[in-house]
């Protein structure tokens, strides 16, 4: 696989940025990913769901005054809005000629997790989606504090619950376990401790604010700091802690390059991260630069949406509807907006079950046919089972020539690796008297090319 192709896909979800990576060079294509513009304008799916605290509390009331069914088709129409903006996401992710920061967001969105399902508010995970995207490439610590003071976070960590004369230490919990510093690297007196600084921040209008009469004041002992704290004052606290670079940095590199990332590669990076005071650009441009230049390809299985993006891209498909992708998505584990814990997707071997594996090879037959994705095939083991199918238009890209020619045209853009058996059984497929002018020509090159996106191999980058 060519190395532009592979950092493509690495640093997006297909190989569309390939040519941009060759030609202009990898830190001119992180420079224009860094300075992308971001679109503030709010989707008008969300126009009739409720945008600050009043607005939801009238909700609130009329759901009270409506009738057991009628109360129902509004929970399941804020369930329908959730989906369109999944799919509004998703188009994001396909449309953008430097998509970094949607992979970005992705990635902050899977380390802050706030979901739909216990949040309830789409326009708070709206909000909540955007903050991400705004300081992806930002301050660790800024955005950990804004993170901290968002509705859709004390919603989900359950913190409106959190009050002086009824602790909750789930918020404070997560905030050390899994969003800095990780397990072994506080006390459990720190999370008791840290509860009370936060006890009493709670929903506000558009963010979290406190509410004084559920405000705990107590002088507290938090990771050897003695004082009356806040939120703010406790992610202060926490990133003068000597392990708090190296939790975040593994998780950086696991997204990006390795799903088992060595242990002076983190230390290494994460010093670095510290050095320039947690700042994510400079983090991003000294891992993307240097790991680069190494030979580390086939190190990550790919993501449902990589995976997905990818076949969508190289068969040039356009869908007239992403949300049966969003099912897709969910159906391989990756439901975005809706992560199955606080610990969000475990990522790694788990991408790549023999039941993920199925579905996947059922999606490339449905596409490589001209077919699109179909909520019954995909749960069929059997793909002679009759279904109804609505065609699509699909087109691969390829330059004419022998045989092996083609077969390493495409096996240089799709697969980092071809052994002998791979080759053979191309060949097969795409024999040496294969003419590229024959009417079915076309056929045979999708046959070939379903073949190559369901190896091993092509799950891999």
């Amino acid at each position: 696989m060519k190395k532009s192709t592979l950092w493509s896909l690495r640093l997006g979800f297909s190989g569309k940025q390939s040519e941009i990576i060759n030609s202009y060079g990898l830190e001119n294509f992180l420079n224009n990913s860094f300075e992308n513009k971001i679109d503030y304008s709010i989707p008008t799916f969300l126009n009739e769901s409720p945008q600050s605290l009043t607005e939801l509390r009238e909700r609130r009331k009329t759901l009270k005054e409506l009738s057991p069914e009628e109360a129902k088709q509004m929970i399941v129409k804020e369930a329908k809005i959730s989906n369109e903006m999944k799919a509004w996401w998703i188009d994001k992710m396909l449309v953008e000629k430097y998509p970094l920061r949607e992979k970005m967001t992705c990635f902050w969105h899977n380390h802050f997790v706030a979901t739909f399902q216990k949040v309830k508010v789409n326009h708070w995970i709206f909000q909540y989606n955007q903050m991400l995207r705004e300081n992806a490439f930002g301050n660790f610590k800024d955005l950990t504090k804004k993170v901290l003071k968002s509705n859709a976070m004390v919603r989900y960590l359950d913190n409106v619950d959190n009050k002086k004369d009824k602790i909750n230490e789930n918020l404070s919990r997560e905030l050390l376990e899994l969003f800095t510093l990780g397990i072994g690297n506080y006390t459990e007196n720190d999370i008791k401790n840290g509860a009370k600084a936060l006890a009493g921040l709670g929903i506000g209008q558009t963010e979290a604010m406190y509410r004084p009469a559920f405000e705990n004041n107590d002088t507290i002992t938090y990771l050897g700091k003695t004082g009356k704290f806040k939120a703010d004052d406790l992610v202060d606290i926490i990133f003068e802690q000597r392990n708090i670079p190296y939790f975040i940095t593994r998780k950086i590199l696991q997204w990006f390059i390795y799903d088992e990332p060595k242990e002076e590669l983190v230390k290494y990076y994460g010093d670095y991260f510290r050095k320039v005071n947690f700042e994510v650009k400079l983090l991003l441009t000294k891992i993307f630069t240097e790991e680069y230049h190494k030979d580390n390809s086939g190190s990550k299985i790919k993501n449902p949406l990589e995976y997905s993006l990818q076949l969508i891209s190289e068969l040039e498909i356009t869908l007239h509807n992403n949300k049966t992708l969003v099912f897709f998505l969910k159906e391989q584990g990756m439901d975005l907006l809706n992560q199955p814990n606080v610990k969000g997707w475990e990522g790694g071997k788990s991408w790549l079950t023999s039941q993920i594996y199925l579905q996947r090879n059922n999606v490339a037959d449905l596409l490589c046919n001209g077919k699109t994705i179909n909520r019954k095939m995909l749960n069929q083991q059997d793909n002679n089972t009759k279904a109804e199918l609505e065609t699509i238009p699909v087109h691969l890209d390829w330059k004419k020539g022998t045989n092996k020619d083609i077969i390493k045209q495409l096996t240089d853009r799709l697969l980092f690796t071809v052994d002998e058996s791979n080759q053979k059984d191309f060949e097969s497929i795409l024999k040496y008297d294969f003419n590229c002018e024959a009417p079915n020509a076309e056929k045979a090159m999708l046959r070939l090319f379903n073949s190559i996106v369901k190896t091993p191999e092509f799950q891999l980058i």
